[in-house]
Parts: structure tokens; C-alpha cells; sequence
């Protein structure tokens, strides 16, 4: 039986089976009315780069709403919201795990929590010339930043003494801005920190604050944002970023951004979920490369002025897109190696910034 030659097309695809790669097709779900989708890109538009406002709750719902084929106009209007709020610099840092593993933590993403049976054991603080050395071949990769971490609840006297003894050495033979990433912080402990030079401190909220205790038991997603709040009052740049893929719903993705928005940091990382063998989510299924784009894209027009980096899981997740993910809205990356994962080639990083004519220089961000 033909269909009447006026009625309405039935929307399909035809995908792969990846077991016999035979075709079927699949009828897509319903989708909003073009004009619906056209005008809330439009009012978005008009809020972020004409009245230069942050979108409230409702607005960024809306977005995040969108069907899959509207997620490349997402990509481009959060393209122009991060050239118009930040321009078209992009930031490159090296990070280094200075203290790994042996953390008593047990946030369920991370390999060095001594309490999982993961393949990731503890070692000392690095001494100084690996420290060094490697500050020096972030330097040489053309960063701007070097991040010194360290997989520990919070610094203890001796650990705080080693950080305040690395960090301006850091500066005076690299030139580099030096940031740090050592668990939660007292008053005093952020006050020491930022008269000993640390540019900008990084303490992730990970994930929302109503999605927090599935995450993280030990210790609470207010420690963290006290935390994150003593770093802004002693005046070093607040880096908090997110790790999506752990289960949490779109809803509770949106409450993160939101969430961040209150805390105003200069950079955000962007995380997706690598799977650690031995933790608690080892099996969790990644994100799908499509979403990470449109979340990308969403936390760039829900945060316009921050630093938004690429990090941890964007070579497993976006594997091809990643020259994309440069022209939805991240302006930052991580090159080389992770903490305990690998990165790809800082060649290939730098090649495709040249191959999209991003320039490489230091960010503030200005939200």
C-alpha cells in the first residue's frame, strides 16, 4: 500500500547492526517543531550576545531539550557565545601527578582511592628535578600552565611546605603560571597558598549537588564548594570542573551548571567518564560522542566567560569529534598524559589548533 502523496513523511534512519551489519530501520522519536527549536536558539542568542546575561534554569532546560539534528546549531551559537565572551585564544596546560594514589577517599570514578582493588598503587611525592623536568616539557609543548596534583584528602604540613617550596621554582625557570590540585583546604591553608604564588587552585564539584552522595561518600559536596569559596577569597583563580557520565540525569546536569554559575570560577574542565577497572563505576557505559557534544556546547552557553578546557575522557569519548568539540565551545585543553591515563600525541593536539587557526596564549577567564 503507497502512502497518499500528501500526508506527512515518516521520519527513519538506517543504521548498522555492529554483530552482522545488516540494515534496519529505526523510527526516530518525535521531534519539537523547527519554529520551536529555531526560536529558543534565537532567544539564547539574544541573551548571551546582545544583552550579555547568563541564561537562567528554565532557558538552558529548553536547550538541553533539543533533538539530535539541532545539536549542530547548538555547536555553532556556543561557538560565537565563547569568541564574543573570550575571544579566539586557546589555553594549553601539562598537569602532573605529583602524589599518586593511596588516596583515603572514596570518590567512585577514581582509580587512586585506596579503597578500590585498582591497578594504581601509591607512590611518593615526586622530588623536585622530575617535578621540574617536567614543568620544563610543558613549557616546551607551548603551555601556559602547569598544574601540580596531588591524590590526597587535603595537604598535610609537609605536603603544604613541598607545594610552597615547588611553586615558585616552578615559575622562575619555566615562566609558566603554576596551579595546584590538592583536595580540600582550611582558611589558612588558602591563604598560604595564594601568598606562595599558586595562580589557580583546583577543586571539581564533579557533579550536582543532588547527585553527589551516589558519587562521593567520605566526604561531602559542601566541603567542596567551601572549599572552592576560600580560594576565590584569598584571590587565586578558582578552577572547578564537572565529570559527566556517571549516571546523573539530564536534569542534574543542568543543576551543575547552575551550580557553577553561583560559584563563578575562572575555568571549568570538562570530564567525561573513563571507566577505571577496580572502582566502583568501572563498568559504567561511556557517554555517547553526539551528547558530549551537545554538553559541551551546553556548558559553554550556560558558563560564556569561563575557561571551559577540554580534560579527562575526551579521546575515548569524542575519539574523531574532537576538532569539533574545539568549534562548540571549549577555548582550553589538557596535552599530553592524564593523572593515570594517557592522552594522545601533544603533537596531534597542536596540529589541530593550527588546523583550525585557534592561537595558543594564556586565558583569564571573565565571567
Amino acid at each position: 500500500m503507497t502512502a497518499h502523496p500528501t500526508a506527512d513523511p515518516v521520519p527513519t534512519s538506517v543504521s548498522l547492526s555492529p554483530s552482522n551489519h545488516r540494515r534496519r530501520a529505526v523510527r526516530n522519536p518525535p521531534e519539537d517543531r523547527p519554529s520551536d527549536a529555531r526560536a529558543r536558539l534565537g532567544r539564547a542568542e539574544s541573551a548571551l550576545l546582545d544583552d550579555r546575561r547568563l541564561l537562567d534554569s528554565d532557558e538552558l532546560a529548553g536547550l538541553a531539550e533539543l533533538p539530535d539534528r539541532w545539536v549542530t546549531s547548538l555547536a555553532a551559537l556556543a561557538h560565537q557565545v565563547r569568541l564574543t565572551w573570550c575571544g579566539s585564544m586557546v589555553e594549553v596546560e601539562g598537569i602532573l601527578s605529583a602524589k599518586t594514589g593511596g588516596c583515603p577517599e572514596d570518590c567512585h570514578f577514581c582509580s587512586q582511592s585506596s579503597q578500590f582493588d585498582t591497578p594504581v598503587k601509591a607512590t611518593p611525592f615526586l622530588d623536585t628535578t622530575e617535578v621540574l623536568r617536567a614543568a620544563m616539557e610543558t613549557k616546551q609543548a607551548g603551555a601556559t600552565e602547569f598544574c601540580i596534583v596531588l591524590a590526597v584528602r587535603g595537604p598535610d604540613e609537609r605536603t603544604l611546605e613541598r607545594i610552597l617550596d615547588l611553586v615558585p621554582q616552578v615559575r622562575r625557570e619555566t615562566g609558566m603560571n603554576v596551579a595546584v590540585s590538592a583536595g580540600l583546604l582550611t582558611e589558612v591553608q588558602a591563604r598560604r597558598l595564594a601568598e606562595g604564588g599558586v595562580h589557580r587552585y583546583n577543586h571539581n564539584l564533579e557533579t550536582a549537588r543532588s547527585y553527589f552522595p551516589n558519587v562521593v561518600t567520605s566526604h561531602t559536596w559542601e566541603e567542596r564548594r567551601e572549599t572552592c569559596l576560600r580560594v576565590r577569597r584569598y584571590g587565586m583563580e578558582l578552577c572547578c570542573g564537572a565529570l559527566i557520565g556517571m549516571g546523573e540525569s539530564v536534569a542534574q546536569r543542568l543543576e551543575l551548571i547552575v551550580q557553577l554559575q553561583e560559584l563563578n570560577p575562572t575555568e571549568v574542565p570538562l570530564n567525561f567518564l573513563n571507566p577505571r577497572p577496580g572502582t566502583p563505576l568501572g563498568e559504567a557505559t561511556p557517554l555517547d560522542a553526539w551528547d558530549a557534544i551537545r554538553w559541551i556546547a551546553l556548558f559553554r552557553i550556560g558558563l560564556p566567560g569561563v575557561i571551559l578546557r577540554y580534560a579527562g575522557g575526551r579521546e575515548m569519548t569524542l575519539r574523531e569529534l574532537q576538532s569539533m568539540g574545539m568549534t562548540s565551545g571549549i577555548n582550553a585543553l589538557i596535552v599530553g598524559n592524564y593523572l593515570t591515563t594517557l592522552g594522545r600525541e601533544v603533537d596531534e593536539d597542536l596540529q589541530m589548533l593550527a588546523d583550525l587557526r585557534m592561537p595558543v596564549g594564556a586565558l583569564t577567564g571573565v565571567i
